[in-house]
């Protein structure tokens, strides 16, 4: 029998998620929301530790709405993570709002505090006005938020944490899609758990709470007949898929597991090749693992992530570079930043490697394998 190819993060399904879905099935709750979405926003409060939570259609919904709702539109200039999705950066520009795009520490790649920092004084001096920063948790590595909340409250902006990629990650104690005035997490197909598409905000704040759900229900007033006092959009996360998501965070300790022992063994892989650096430091203890990105240098190392990523592509395994930085994507062209190099140099050298919840042993012998006959060369 011919292997199958060894994806990055697919979904992990089974039976206990077919088990959730047909029973909302034959509830009758098929419509969009319904006794399932609210027990998985309880459920996903509860897990993470924030009062209030809305389900969504997506992570991009969430920061969307959240921009919305604090009023956040043209003029305003919100700095951001360069290193990151294009969703990050899109929600911002939503509601016309410009993004400054804010360079990576080194070692983890998430935003750096102190350019954060330079920048905001540089924005206010200028005169501009900077309602909210959004740092990102990169690969599932929460940013350094004592640091980043100390700047944003300083400068009187809100704190929009996207922890689309962190789900089950913690920071000093804390479970990721906790921190600031208001998180987002993301359901994606190949995030850490899913619900096929979807995403949830998640905040201590029931006024921006009530407003969102609100916003993503076409803003309709709580009257018998249909009356809007604002624009609205069609982002509620349906019950169905809230189900499929009940599921998977029943089964999110087991999955953080796995994954976390994918990464104990790419450590071993290459704690012995010289210049390679697994992207976020030696400490995985607050990290959900969701993917493994090496860094490659190519001074010290044999070998370089393209030999790498040409190597796993021949014997059928998925690789991806890491994030192109946002400042260098031809969407961004004219927008500005403070920027030191060193999200392009992690993109120059970086890939990121399988590390799905549902690879098994043997798949994962395969990487190990490949690795081995890469660094032997």
């Amino acid at each position: 029998m011919t292997a199958s190819r060894i994806l990055l993060s697919p979904p992990d399904v089974g039976e206990v998620e077919q088990e959730y879905v047909m029973r909302a099935m034959r509830s009758g709750w098929v419509a969009p929301a319904g006794p399932d979405l609210n027990a998985f926003e309880r459920e996903v409060a509860d897990r993470v530790g924030a009062p209030h939570a809305v389900g969504l259609a997506s992570g991009t919904a969430a920061l969307h709405l959240a921009l919305v709702s604090w009023g956040v539109g043209p003029g305003d200039v919100v700095p951001v993570s360069t290193f990151t999705f294009a969703a990050t950066v899109n929600a911002i520009r939503y509601v016309g709002a410009e993004p400054f795009f804010i360079d990576s520490d080194a070692e983890s790649g998430n935003m750096s505090a102190a350019l954060l920092a330079q920048a905001v004084d540089r924005l206010r001096a200028e005169g501009r006005r900077v309602p909210a920063v959004i740092p990102v948790d990169l690969f599932g590595k929460c940013v350094d938020y004592d640091a980043i909340a100390e700047v944003t409250t300083n400068a009187g902006a809100r704190l929009l944490s996207d922890a689309a990629e962190s789900l089950g990650a913690t920071y000093a104690g804390r479970a990721a899609g906790s921190f600031g005035d208001a998180s987002v997490v993301s359901f994606n197909g190949n995030k850490i758990m899913t619900t096929s598409g979807g995403g949830m905000l998640l905040t201590r704040d029931q006024a921006l709470a009530d407003h969102v759900r609100k916003l993503s229900t076409q803003a309709r007033e709580p009257v018998a007949h249909y009356e809007h006092t604002e624009i609205g959009y069609n982002y509620r996360l349906s019950n169905i898929l809230a189900a499929l998501g009940r599921a998977q965070l029943s089964r999110l300790d087991d999955m953080l597991k796995r994954r976390r022992e994918w990464r104990e063994r790419y450590r071993a892989l290459f704690a012995d090749q010289p210049g390679v650096r697994i992207l976020g430091g030696q400490d995985d203890s607050g990290d959900n693992c969701w993917l493994t990105p090496i860094v490659v240098d190519p001074e010290r190392s044999a070998w370089t992530a393209g030999d790498l990523a040409a190597a796993m592509d021949k014997a059928d395994v998925e690789t991806r570079p890491v994030w192109k930085p946002m400042h260098l994507q031809p969407v961004s062209q004219g927008l500005d930043g403070l920027l030191d190099g060193t999200s392009e140099q992690i993109f120059a050298h970086g890939l990121t490697l399988p590390a799905g919840s549902a690879m098994t042993d043997d798949e994962f012998t395969r990487i190990e394998d490949t690795i081995r006959e890469v660094a032997s060369r």
